[in-house]
């Protein structure tokens, strides 16, 4: 997934080990699971992405999972939104450190965005009925919201869906994807 991106994913694994557990991105309990929690955990998502599609990633955070689909998918457009200063700096010298071409950084609450996106993705930001409201105006009609969601990804589903189809959703799915010791559980949303 990332073999000739190698060196480009060690350094933003890298970045999150240090500045991102200095500067609260990242805790540093989480240094030793970065990879299978954090990193492999976002990239089993890659091949569900569809060729030079645009990418959301709402309340991206420290760059999750957006960053990663980034170096994964050169061929990607990627916009990473997150509303707090101190994260969007963190996220600024992580793209000119990497030179990610491919990624445009805009700080700003996802309510304030008006583009549209052929994939909106979010991970641990919030409630499934919540991201709903946040996320799908930013889905273009025929587009999906891939949600990364934990083990009650099927209960957040059940009560979100009268919102979701208010919201445009032709149709929610949960799927898991990798063969990682706790697979990547997501709700996938069509408009």
């Amino acid at each position: 997934m990332f073999s000739s991106h190698l060196a480009t994913i060690q350094g933003y694994v890298d970045l999150l080990s240090t500045d991102g557990v200095e500067r609260g991105l990242i805790g540093p309990r989480e240094v030793p699971r970065l990879w299978d929690r954090h990193i492999l955990n976002s990239a089993v998502v890659v091949p569900r992405i569809p060729q030079g599609a645009t990418v959301a990633d709402v309340g991206t955070g420290a760059g999750l999972p957006g960053l990663v689909w980034a170096i994964a998918r050169p061929d990607l457009s990627v916009t990473l939104i997150e509303p707090l200063l101190r994260r969007t700096v963190f996220l600024d010298e992580v793209w000119e450190k990497l030179e990610l071409d491919n990624v445009q950084i805009v700080r700003a609450r996802a309510e304030e965005v008006h583009d549209e996106f052929d994939v909106v993705t979010a991970r641990a930001v919030a409630g499934l009925e919540k991201l709903g409201r946040l996320c799908m105006p930013l889905v273009r009609k025929g587009g999906v919201l891939l949600a990364l969601k934990g083990q009650t990804a099927q209960q957040e589903v059940d009560t979100a869906v009268k919102t979701l189809n208010k919201l445009g959703a032709t149709t929610i799915v949960v799927n898991t994807y990798g063969d990682l010791e706790v697979p990547t559980t997501v709700v996938e949303v069509t408009k």
